[in-house]
């Protein structure tokens, strides 16, 4: 059974292991401080919700979401910024639980989107994305510009 609950900063050390993970699948490193002050600051903050998966009593995925607005709609909006599965885990429904939490924290806020981005290459998260209803937006081009220094 896989169980969702929102994390808090007691969670900060179980938290700090499963984005380890997830930088380590996208090729990023940063030390432990870094990143248990990262998520510390986002929950102290109230800057995201981030929600943490288990099965048998063991972390084993979590999703991350920071609230914005929708202009053109008006009304509040969610960015999924981060979805990790721990590989021991992948294929069991985690993600999906995980996606399902997300959904309905857009539904209790009264949210009218949640828009997520994935790599080209991730094919797998696409196939979640599509099943889930998620709509892959062709008309819009995504630009990014990196700050030196950050």
């Amino acid at each position: 059974m896989i169980l969702i609950q929102r994390a808090s900063l007691d969670d900060i050390d179980t938290l700090e292991t499963l984005f380890s993970g997830y930088l380590e699948f996208y090729g990023r490193e940063h030390s432990s401080a870094a990143i248990r002050h990262f998520l510390s600051e986002r929950i102290a903050n109230k800057e995201s919700i981030i929600f943490i998966a288990t099965s048998d009593a063991k972390a084993v995925g979590f999703t991350q979401l920071y609230p914005t607005f929708a202009s053109l709609s008006l009304k509040p909006s969610w960015i999924l910024n981060d979805l990790f599965v721990s590989p021991t885990a992948r294929g069991s429904g985690v993600a999906g639980a995980l996606m399902a939490a997300a959904r309905q924290l857009a539904v209790d806020t009264h949210a009218c989107e949640i828009f997520l981005q994935t790599a080209r290459s991730n094919h797998k998260a696409q196939a979640l994305y599509g099943k889930l209803k998620y709509q892959r937006d062709d008309e819009f081009l995504v630009y990014t510009l990196s700050i030196q220094g950050s």
